[in-house]
């Protein structure tokens, strides 16, 4: 059968992407061999699309030790794309202070397509398998479960109409049972994700919201079920959430609803209890 032209072409395209996107979120420079490992293809088939990036200056390939990164034309698409509230620049300090709070990896997603997409990881003392452009699953992560309760309704919808995998034997996956931990986590204005997503790990995530009340990221503290555990404490809890409350005041969030009851459509549930000892410097 003779391939349509428009489809090798897509497919390309998304080679390029993907080799681009490789690079940018390795947080070093790479070399042609570790960019074809990473994406599964041969050096031949990598090294056409990093000549057409390096030409376009989107990356430069290092004349000493023949590695690529980021070019002068990625970072001015990147300056250009920030949005007017960029949450992981008003994010930062707040996670900072909560990993440190905890001593346990401070994550930062926002919602992507497919899933949240990491923007930040703060390891705490034990790290693990975690950078910046990861994807996860909206059903299987604690950030990907805040995500559908709190974000746009149609993602929620969308992510229900697809086939929800088991990344382990504990992952929700069953779209009834999924839509029921929403209403759940709607109410309680918090997800965990118990050995969901990877056995052996439990997170605790909290949603940020902009001045518009729309959601644009969550936030959590991921590690290993011996420190984050099956039934999380009140302080690690109200921790997550008073950060996540703090962001979406320093974004524009002006709204205040009590925790522990449904909140309006896209509304954060922002606390007004005094602010525990442990808090002080997180709220």
């Amino acid at each position: 059968m003779i391939e349509d032209r428009s489809d090798r072409h897509v497919r390309a395209a998304d080679t390029t992407l993907l080799v681009l996107e490789t690079v940018a979120f390795a947080g070093d420079e790479l070399g042609v061999t570790q960019i074809a490992r990473e994406l599964g293809l041969t050096k031949g088939a990598i090294f056409r699309h990093l000549q057409g990036l390096v030409e376009r200056g989107y990356l430069i390939q290092d004349p000493t030790s023949a590695r690529y990164r980021l070019g002068p034309k990625a970072y001015l698409i990147g300056r250009r794309a920030l949005p007017a509230d960029d949450v992981a620049a008003v994010a930062e300090g707040p996670l900072r202070e909560l990993r440190d709070a905890f001593d346990l990896t401070a994550v930062l997603s926002t919602p992507a397509p497919r899933g949240p997409m990491v923007l930040a990881a703060l390891f705490g003392g034990r790290p693990f398998e975690l950078r910046p452009g990861t994807e996860l699953t909206f059903h299987a992560s604690a950030q990907g479960k805040v995500m559908l309760a709190f974000g746009a309704d149609p993602i929620l919808e969308r992510t229900l109409q697809r086939h929800l995998p088991a990344m382990t034997p504990h992952t929700i996956t069953d779209p009834a049972k999924v839509r029921r931990e929403v209403d759940r986590i709607r109410g309680q204005g918090y997800a965990v994700a118990l050995e969901e997503l990877r056995l052996g790990f439990n997170a605790v995530a909290a949603p940020v919201f902009n001045r518009r009340s729309h959601l644009v990221a969550a936030i959590g503290l991921v590690d290993s079920i011996q420190y984050v555990p099956r039934e999380p404490g009140s302080g690690l809890i109200d921790a997550v959430i008073a950060v996540a409350n703090r962001i979406s005041r320093d974004l524009g969030l002006a709204e205040r609803v009590r925790r522990g009851r449904p909140p309006r459509r896209m509304a954060v549930a922002l606390r007004d209890e005094p602010a525990k000892p442990w808090s002080h410097d997180l709220v």
